[in-house]
């Protein structure tokens, strides 16, 4: 018996029991893997990370095209980053309204590997209303007009080597760019079980970056507790990767000023969608209730968001305060409250630092 082994973290391994391999090739990019399994129905493994089951998948791309697109009215044009597989795709053709569904996909063989093997996840690229656009989505995005997108899904891999751009600053600032007024952006987040710090960051720059609303929600996929294999120096935020997913992964909801969203009210049901059951299947996952159940969280994980929110909210009623020659700034170097700094522009070009808990003036 065969089993394909993805391990989770040190002494724990989550197993799959292979029946066949279906396709084993390498792309300019990365190693492509599809095979059978005994429980899961076929698997999609990208250099060694499960990223999709038969079994699973609707729990994810479900819920990360219709968190976003259910809560803005109408939406007419979207973007997808990623998502070769076409799940988001045929998630995003069940909405009506949408006239335009470009994708940047930069492994083209992943796209031809799941039109073979994952016919129902890839009869989203059979919707006229799409235009694949097959390079690098940074740049893509880069170049697109102002304001020409009313949501924008980022299904990316975990975000190591040159994917981690995909989870810093400048990457949100393009996106932000990219949208219209009160438009939406849905970014996979990784797990709140194991990978608070980088969802921390992840939020910060976003609250600091899109002035409409900024969540975090969650979803459940068994086959997520993933971890990539490497054998070289890893940067923080690698290594903060390195513990998988735990079997829930997360996603990041942000809209841009204008037209106010309310993430958690699903204004734009996917129950009064026209197109909602012409792509082969109904919705198996996601429903208004789910939407609504996604953005409640955990304690724990409650405590580290609000951390955020407290530490985002100061540092935009306090980003410069000039009393009495003292010139201050904040800013969070690990975003939690503990280490929120007041910074004192001392003698020469100095910059003295102080904790925020002493006076500023004294």
């Amino acid at each position: 018996v065969l089993y394909y082994n993805n391990p989770m973290w040190p002494g724990e391994v989550h197993s799959l029991q292979v029946e066949k391999i279906l396709y084993q090739g390498r792309s300019e990019y990365q190693e492509i893997l599809v095979f059978e399994s005994k429980t899961y129905g076929k698997v999609l493994v990208l250099d060694g990370i499960v990223q999709l089951t038969d079994k699973d998948e609707c729990a994810y791309q479900e819920m990360i095209a219709h968190l976003p697109l259910c809560s803005i009215p109408s939406p007419k044009h979207v973007l997808v980053v990623g998502g070769g597989d076409g799940g988001v795709l045929r998630e995003v053709s069940r909405h009506s309204s949408v006239e335009v569904i470009d994708i940047c996909e930069i492994d083209k063989l992943v796209i031809d590997v799941c039109k073979e093997f994952f016919p129902h996840l890839s009869v989203g690229f059979e919707d006229p209303r799409v235009r694949l656009h097959v390079g690098d989505a940074v740049e893509y995005i880069r170049n697109a007009p102002e304001g020409m997108y009313d949501a924008i899904i980022v299904d990316s891999s975990d975000p190591i080597g040159e994917l981690q751009e995909l989870v810093e600053r400048p990457f949100f600032e393009t996106i932000a760019r990219a949208l219209k007024p009160g438009g939406v952006l849905c970014n996979q987040a990784e797990s709140m079980w194991l990978h608070t710090h980088l969802i921390q960051d992840m939020l910060s720059i976003c609250r600091e970056t899109f002035k409409g609303s900024v969540h975090y929600a969650w979803t459940s996929v068994p086959t997520y507790p993933r971890v990539p294999g490497s054998s070289r120096s890893l940067s923080y935020q690698e290594s903060l990767l390195q513990v998988g997913h735990s079997g829930a992964i997360g996603f990041l909801l942000c809209a841009k000023d204008g037209p106010p969203v309310n993430f958690m009210n699903p204004i734009n049901p996917i129950e009064k969608q026209e197109g909602a059951i012409k792509v082969g299947r109904e919705v198996k996952f996601y429903n208004s209730e789910m939407h609504k159940a996604a953005f409640i969280l955990p304690s724990f994980a409650k405590r580290e968001i609000n951390a955020v929110y407290a530490s985002s909210t100061m540092m935009r009623f306090l980003s410069i305060v000039t009393t009495e020659g003292w010139q201050c700034s904040l800013r969070a170097v690990d975003l939690r409250p503990r280490s929120v700094w007041a910074w004192r522009w001392g003698e020469g070009s100095d910059f003295q630092r102080l904790n925020w808990g002493q006076s500023l003036t004294s």
